[in-house]
């Protein structure tokens, strides 16, 4: 036996009437093929909520600020592990970031493996 675990999934309309019958069809779809919806997280007509990191509403999609947070409060790089630590977090919100990979390019330097590993002031 195989047992499969969705994590999250979004219904949507353009007005309330249209997500409501969207709802009913994925709900009827669950009901069908014995999807078990643990209903203590489940999040019904929202006008917004963070889904997989991103802030989503009528506005399209946003960075999550909670996300940011964290971010800036994170220490200066001491390891190699934290630059990449580092770079991942960031990474997740390159689509908001205009030029992201010139900026981050300092700190990819760091990540070769003939680099010495010295943290300046472009990093």
């Amino acid at each position: 036996m195989v047992k499969v675990f969705m994590d999250v999934f979004s219904v949507y309309g353009d007005s309330f009437s249209s997500c409501l019958s969207n709802l009913c069809k994925v709900l009827k779809r669950c009901e069908e093929t014995n999807l078990v919806l643990n209903w203590e997280k489940c999040h019904l007509m929202v006008q917004e909520g963070i889904v997989l990191g991103h802030k989503i509403s009528e506005k399209g999609i946003e960075v999550d600020k909670a996300k940011i947070k964290v971010m800036v409060q994170m220490q200066p790089p001491k390891s190699v592990r934290d630059v990449r630590s580092f770079l991942g977090h960031a990474g997740f919100y390159r689509r908001f970031i205009k030029d992201f990979s010139k900026i981050a390019r300092p700190l990819t330097r760091l990540l070769r493996k003939e680099a010495e590993f010295i943290v300046d002031k472009d990093c």
